[in-house]
This record gives C-alpha cells, structure tokens and sequence, in this order.
C-alpha cells in the first residue's frame, strides 16, 4: 500500500523517511519484547508485527505475502510430508538409532547430534537438513529421557555453524557469491587487489575460516551446553495417571532377539517400565538389564498411556494378542482410544474374550486400567467391571459411534498413535536417501559443469521440484497418508518465518539497515583491523533484526565500499559477510533455521539470549582473527 495520503501531505519526503524509519524500529522493539516476555505464540506476534508496518506504509502488500511464495519456504513445508512418511513408516526411529547411537547423557546426547549435523550442512543447505531432523532429534530425544530443550538449539546452531564451511552449506554463502560475480562484472576500480578478484567464490574459499569457526562453536556449546540450554521436561504424574499393563511379543524375525534388554533400549523408557517376562512356562520377574531377549517372549509393561503409544512403536515389538491381525481396518487407518466402561455396558461381568469384543466393536481391547491395580491376566481372561478403562485399537469412527453410545463412557482418541508401518520403513530410507543424495548434487552441479568444462549445469531438478516429489512419493507409497501429511505441517513456523522475511523487508526499505551501514563506514576509518571488525559485527547485528540473506545484501556494497575506500583487500570482507551474515544466534528471527526450532523446543526469547550472545561473541572473534591469517588485508 502507498504511503498515508494524510502523511504524504503533512510532512516532507526527508520527515516521512525518518518517520518510517523510527516507526519500524520501533515495531521491532515491540516484537522483540513481546516474543521474550509475553506467551504469545511467535506466528501471531510477527504476523500482527507486520499488520501494523502495512498500515504504517512501510511495506507493500506484495512486500508483506512474499515471503509466503519463496522457494525455501515451500520446500520446509514440504518437507514435514517426508517427515511425516519416515516417522509413520517407523524410518526416523532406524535412522536416529544408527545415525546418532545411544547417549549417555544430555551432554553426551548434544555432542553426539552437533557433530554430524555440522558435517551433513556443509555438503547440504542447512535449511532442509534442520527440517529434516527436527522430528528424528524429538524422538530420539523422547526414547532416551534427553530433554529436547537441550537438543533443539544445537541442532540450528550445528547446521548453522557446518553450513559455513563450504559454499554450498547456507543459501548465504550462494548470495554472496552471486553478489561478488556481479561485483567483479561491473568493477571499474584500478585497484590491484580488485583486479585479482576471481568473478566467483571458490568451493572451499571460505572453508579455511569456516571450520575453525564451526569447530569453535561446538566445542563452546559442548562444555556450556548445561548450563547455557533450559532443561525443560514434560510433567509425567505417574501418581496420579492410569497406569496401563500391556503385553508385547518378541516375533521370531524380530531385530531384538539375541539383544539385552539394555541393548534394546527397553530399559529406561519414559513412563513405562518392564514389569516381567513370560518366557516358555516360566515367569522372570525384576527384570535384569542384561537379559537376553528371545524369540517369543512375552514382555509385559506398566505406564501411562503416552508411553504405551510409544511402545507399540519399538521396531520388533507387537502386541501379544493376536485379534489385533483380525480388524478390519487397515493398520494405517487405526488409532488407540480409551474408553471408560459403563455400568450399563453389556460387556460387565464378562471376560473380554466371552464379550466377542472385536466382533461386537471391530476393535481389541490393548490394555486394562483399573484404579491403579495391576491386573496380571492375558487380555482376554479379564472380566470386566463398571468404571475400567480401557485401552482399545480401533478405526477413527470407533470415537463417534461409541460416544453417544450406552457402553462407555468419556470415549477419546489418542493423538499420533497410528501403529507405524514398519514394512514400508525401507521405502522411506530409499525415498529420504534418494532426497539427500539429489539436493547435494543439485547444489554440486555448478561445480561439477565447471570442472568438466560444461557450459550448462547438470539437468539436475531444483531443489524444491525435489522435495515436491519426494513428499509426492512418500504419499504415493502410503509411507504416509494425505491427512497425516496435512497435519504433519508446522503452520506456526511456516507463517512465523515468512512474517520474519517480511520484517527483513521493512527494515530494508525504511533505510534503517542502510543506516547502520553508514555509522559501520565513519567508525572505522583508519584501522584495517577495526574495519573489518565493524563489518563483521555490524553485519550481525543486520542478521539478527533483518534474517541472513537480506542481510549479505545489504552489507556487501557496504563492505566492498569500506575495503576500496582503505585500499584494502576485499576477499577478507567477503568472507566476513559471509559468515557474519549466517552466524547470528542471538535471535530466533535472525536465521531461519532457529525459528525452526523455536516451537519443537520449548524456548523462550531469553533462552537464544542467554546461549546466543556468547557464542555470537566467540564466532565472531575468530572470524576477525583467523581471516586476515587466510587473507591478508593488505
């Protein structure tokens, strides 16, 4: 929208600009302490954030829903369907589990996930890798008791800190090197140094100061990660909750034989514990940790009924009954609901075997509730009273039919507690290993073309053509389904993010980055090392108000305009743009990756604050120290 026609008329072109200026900042202050002391939730403070520069005449309509057609942004969105197969499909479990072993610790559970996470970035973009393993990281996070608020920040700053290292790693790193070729196109400056410019940025350029930085960085994060992270953890009341026994059987193909229930990962499961084993005609109570699992054992757990749904999870667990394999229903299609029996229920006073109970509901009762009492019985041999609760596989219309129904009362399903298909896990590896191994490549293809002297790149689909299919074939497949693929997307992190880009855009246009810029170029007059200093941080404070890409935009003529006006080198500022411009930790609105995970971990604004601004310090430092080492200043 233009700007207010009553302003237009009331204040000079010099006073409007000042005006917007101050009126953006001023909407940023807002957000900023709104998202650090409010409970508001991000996508609405942001969204209404950018209401009001709409209004103010500080951004364009197109400006404020631009955000919502980039490339990146559909493709995280996309992204979640493929995180969607590999969870119901039961992939995401295999591959945390050989991806990043088993921890010993929170602190050991941080080091373990940076480090590959770090590798991974630098030969991928950072964004879709952090999609990626956001719900591997929550749910090897889960199995293994490691608070996920611990977990959540380390994996954006990983991919953040690995993407620095090649040119590839960070959509940054590309735009900056887009913006030094059209630099070096147009250079009409006789300076000896800017006629030495390569027309575009080497592969590993900016891998000399990278890995140092990346090196630091996790090293900071894995000596201070407890200290620094929250240690928030779900509340579990096993007092007060209905404690489920359920029964689940060691199959004969199953992966946990010959496994100790350590081995396994059966010990130290959150909210459940293993009561005994029923093994041939022997019961083994107090069960030891290094017990050997075999072939048709009958496992036998007490919890709550989220860690129940978690259970049915486990790869080479099932349940010990076997009317589950007669239902009807597709597995796919089914979820667990529990169900209060009536005292008008036809099934009291009879054994849940003797109540036809799967022919009557097309459904199988899991698990019995019964005021806090163990009932060690076989599911079918139970006999059923007014008031248990039972736990009952069943069809979605199972809820609906059975509400209005006499048998039961309180009848409500359980969220996400589809049993995975576990047959179809290798098809989601091969569709999510298909993904990864094309978007390196896609990324590699200019580099490719150019050592084979091509002069087109390699017919490679973009990235988001990519991931489109790869969500296309996850459905396809029926590694997931339509609905749990709509409601596998994060809107609040969709629209968190595009309302960030649109904030970056009404800093861009009110002048006020610009503004920076310019107080960067009188300060630093005289000290090679004080200028590139200046730019570096200069342009990470950009990063945390503006997000990065809009950042190395704008300070990258700002940068090669300090490094002509001192008759100084411009590569060393290149690469201080280029990682000051990716490194900003401080915020979640700086780079995307951390907004990702703001909602997955439970943070609170303080929270990157508190962990961001010392490694924002520390990344910076060795930026400044370690590039003119690489590249002289002069």
């Amino acid at each position: 929208m233009p700007f207010p026609d009553s302003w237009e008329t009331r204040f000079d072109a010099r006073t409007r600009a000042a005006l917007l200026m101050v009126l953006t900042l001023s909407v940023l202050t807002l957000v900023f302490l709104l998202l650090a002391f409010s409970h508001w939730s991000s996508d609405l403070i942001l969204i209404g954030a950018v209401l009001l520069l709409l209004l103010g005449g500080v951004i364009t309509t197109g400006d404020a829903l631009d955000g919502l057609a980039k490339p990146d942004l559909v493709a995280v969105a996309l992204l979640y369907i493929v995180g969607a197969g590999m969870a119901d499909t039961g992939a995401m479990a295999t591959l945390a589990e050989r991806m990043l072993g088993k921890p010993k610790s929170s602190h050991d559970a941080v080091i373990r996930l940076m480090i590959p996470v770090a590798v991974c970035s630098a030969f991928m973009n950072n964004t879709p890798l952090v999609a990626m393993m956001i719900p591997v990281t929550a749910d090897w996070a889960k199995k293994y008791g490691v608070p996920v608020s611990k977990l959540m920040m380390p994996l954006s700053f990983a991919a953040i800190l690995g993407g620095c290292c090649t040119k590839i790693g960070t959509s940054t790193n590309l735009v900056v090197s887009g913006l030094m070729q059209d630099y070096v196109s147009k250079l009409t400056i006789p300076h000896r140094h800017f006629g030495q410019l390569e027309p575009t940025l080497g592969f590993l350029d900016v891998t000399w100061v990278g890995v140092p930085v990346a090196l630091a960085g996790i090293l900071f994060l894995s000596l201070f990660n407890r200290w620094l992270l929250p240690d928030r953890r779900p509340v579990i009341d096993m007092g007060e909750a209905k404690e489920y026994t359920v029964d689940m059987l060691v199959p004969d193909d199953s992966p946990l034989v010959g496994k100790t229930i350590e081995e396994a990962g059966l010990r130290h499961l959150p909210g459940v514990f293993l009561a005994e084993i029923a093994r041939d005609e022997r019961v083994i109570p107090a069960v030891s940790p290094q017990e050997v699992l075999r072939a048709g054992d009958r496992l036998s757990f007490v919890g709550i009924v989220d860690s129940v749904v978690d259970l049915r999870k486990i790869r080479g667990l099932a349940p010990a009954t076997n009317q589950v394999n007669k239902i009807v229903t597709p597995t796919r299609d089914r979820l667990l609901v529990e169900a209060v029996v009536s005292n008008t229920s036809p099934l009291v006073g009879q054994t849940i075997r003797d109540g036809k109970f799967r022919t009557r509901y097309n459904a199988v009762v899991i698990a019995v509730a019964r005021n806090g009492e163990r009932i060690v019985k076989k599911i079918g041999d139970i006999e059923l009273q007014p008031g248990d609760t039972l736990l009952i596989e069943a069809h979605p219309s199972f809820v609906e039919e059975q509400r209005r129904s006499r048998d039961f009362f309180l009848v409500s399903g359980i969220p996400d507690s589809n049993p995975p298909e576990h047959n179809r896990s290798w098809i989601a590896l091969l569709i999510m290993g298909l993904l990864v191994v094309l978007m390196i490549v896609e990324q590699f293809k200019g580099e490719i073309s150019q050592s084979l002297g091509l002069a087109k790149t390699l017919p490679i689909p973009a990235f988001v053509t990519l991931v489109l299919l790869a969500a296309g074939m996850m459905i396809a497949t029926r590694c997931t389904t339509v609905t749990q693929a709509r409601r596998s997307i994060d809107w609040e992190t969709i629209l968190s993010i595009a309302a960030s880009l649109a904030l970056g855009k009404a800093l861009d246009k009110s002048g006020a980055a610009q503004a920076i810029g310019v107080w960067m170029n009188t300060v630093s007059v005289g000290n090679d090392w004080l200028a590139l200093a200046v730019v570096y941080f200069v342009t990470l404070i950009v990063t945390e108000l503006v997000t990065n890409n809009a950042a190395a935009a704008i300070m990258f003529p700002l940068a090669m305009n300090t490094a002509a006006a001192s008759g100084m080198n411009p590569m060393p500022f290149v690469i201080v743009v280029m990682i000051g411009a990716s490194c900003g930790f401080a915020t979640p609105i700086g780079y995307q990756t951390n907004l990702m995970v703001y909602g997955p971990g439970g943070y609170k604004f303080s929270d990157y604050l508190r962990v961001g601004i010392p490694l924002d310090i520390l990344v910076g430092i060795v930026t400044v120290i370690m590039t003119p080492l690489v590249y002289p200043l002069r």
